[in-house]
């Protein structure tokens, strides 16, 4: 097993002064599953002001015990390690917080409140097995010596560690298995964000959740009502953001829990759709869920792909393949705002997650729909929305049962996204302009200026770096020497050249699109 010198360090400094130390959680689960742990937690028999004083650079800020140590570490997940003690947690009257925390005595009074047996592991090391640079450590103040001697790693050595497991955590990790410790309802009644919990756990590790564990769920689903919308939403995001998100957001439905964060979605369920469709609602926007996941699409799309067609069984008019969703996206994009709203989501994400929704539906074909409309769609979602927009339209698809998510139409798009996106071949690139000609050259308006300005332009597509001001200047002193006539021919060159420069640039878009 690797562990990091910042938590090496501060195990070291624990066991010193006299306290156990001991890895706990998630971060036990992870390096006994052979993956790299996203957070690191650890576990003593201190109280808060004694880890207080043996670490300065430390502060605590809750009600819980927990000690936060600060490190210099360049890893931004080892700048913060949190430290708690042991504890036990009194009775739960609101199923979110504690009524009260007593410090515990021993390990295994800890493990007992942990709410997954895969989490409620620990694992105690002895200084001497620890692999540490010769020089001893005496305070914090050499944890930047220490960093730089072990090159920001200490390695255990396995065979001489010590796995606590005291409910069979080892076990259930090998069968893949979610079991709360203990009875799972109680548990649950402790927090019941436990139960969102272990359906994360299960589409992240992609595990079962066991037996009574699943039952209590069910029978205590309503329980999730008591949870604040925050912390709601932060797990509903987990989920979203986990490979397995359409497994996950299935599994909330199957356990009775969906209905209390998201039941819009189920209304979904088993509502048939038309002809461009084979699957009903539901389905379908799971599928483009699982889409988006596997693609690796951020929580925007992801939500987005979840929520595109909300509002269908709310649009639905008539049965069988004819059926109509008229102004589903309308209707959708309200829901979306209520949903997301509902769940605290900030006003930004609500509205850009709307946006997508309102206007996943756009039409387009090629030769059909104009470079105008396009770019009054571009208008209405925003340049930085777009590429976002096409990754819910191609998890609609996908979700729709199509077998091509990215056909040449929606290719042909992006092609005419970025050629009407991009700044036009124009004097306006130009350093200097008409007025900058007239003063030089002491002219009235009138034709020479044009010309001057297409020659010029030529000039600097040729060589961009001679766009500057006083280069330019010197150039209009030369070219206010020759006749209308002379001037003429050369703007004609640099116009013939500037539409050349144009088509490349055409052909190189639609190369890069795979369209002709």
């Amino acid at each position: 097993m690797t562990i990091p010198a910042e938590i090496q360090f501060i195990i070291e400094q624990l066991m010193k002064n006299k306290f156990e130390a001991y890895l706990v959680g998630g971060c036990v689960r992870d390096l006994l599953r052979k993956a790299e742990p996203q957070d690191w937690d650890i576990t003593t028999n201190a109280k808060p002001k004694e880890i207080g004083k043996v670490f300065l650079k430390s502060f605590a800020d809750n009600k819980f015990g927990t000690v936060t140590v600060l490190t210099d570490s360049k890893d931004q997940k080892l700048k913060e390690i949190e430290i708690t003690p042991f504890r036990i947690d009194e009775k739960y009257t609101d199923k979110r917080h504690p009524d009260e925390v007593k410090f515990a005595k021993t390990l295994k009074e800890d493990l007992k409140r942990r709410d997954f047996t895969v989490n409620a592991m620990a694992i105690k090391t002895q200084s001497s097995e620890l692999r540490v640079p010769a020089k001893r450590v005496q305070n914090q103040n050499s944890l930047g010596r220490l960093l730089s001697q072990t090159a920001g790693q200490a390695k255990l050595k396995t065979g001489k560690i010590e796995i606590i497991d005291l409910f069979d955590g080892r076990e259930d990790l090998e069968n893949k298995v979610i079991r709360a410790v203990g009875k799972a309802e109680e548990r649950f009644n402790e927090d019941a964000l436990r139960m969102m919990r272990a359906v994360r756990l299960a589409a992240v590790l992609d595990f079962n959740i066991e037996k009574k564990t699943k039952t209590a769920i069910k029978k205590n689903s309503s329980w999730l009502q008591a949870i604040s919308k925050e912390r709601i939403r932060d797990e509903f995001l987990k989920i979203i953001m986990t490979e397995k998100a359409a497994q996950g957001i299935e599994l909330l439905r199957k356990l009775g829990l969906l209905k209390y964060i998201i039941p819009e979605i189920e209304e979904g369920y088993g509502v048939s759709q038309n002809k461009h469709h084979i699957y009903d609602c539901y389905e379908h926007s799971l599928r483009s869920l699982d889409y988006a996941a596997k693609k690796g699409f951020n929580k925007y799309v992801r939500i987005a792909a979840l929520l595109h067609d909300v509002g269908k069984p709310r649009s639905k008019r008539g049965e069988g393949l004819n059926s109509t969703f008229y102004n589903h996206e309308i209707i959708g994009a309200r829901m979306t705002a209520q949903i997301l709203d509902r769940l605290r989501f900030s006003k930004k994400d609500i509205e850009k997650i709307v946006r997508l929704v309102r206007y996943h539906l756009f039409y387009y074909n090629v030769g059909e729909v104009g470079e105008s409309s396009v770019r009054r769609l571009v208008r209405r979602m925003g340049i930085e929305n777009m590429e976002e927009l096409l990754q819910v339209r191609m998890a609609d698809r996908i979700g729709s049962g199509v077998p091509k998510a990215e056909p040449y139409k929606l290719r042909h798009l992006k092609y005419i996204i970025e050629r009407t996106g991009r700044d036009p071949l124009s004097v306006k690139m130009l350093k200097v302009n008409g007025k900058d000609i007239m003063d030089i050259l002491k002219i009235s308006p009138g034709l020479k200026i044009g010309l001057i300005l297409d020659i010029l332009l030529g000039c600097v597509l040729t060589d961009p770096k001679k766009n500057k001001k006083d280069f330019l200047e010197k150039e209009i002193k030369k070219l206010g020497k020759f006749s209308e006539k002379e001037l003429n021919g050369k703007a004609r060159e640099a116009r013939a050249e500037r539409e050349e420069i144009e088509m490349k640039k055409d052909k190189m878009t639609k190369k890069k699109y795979w369209v002709t």
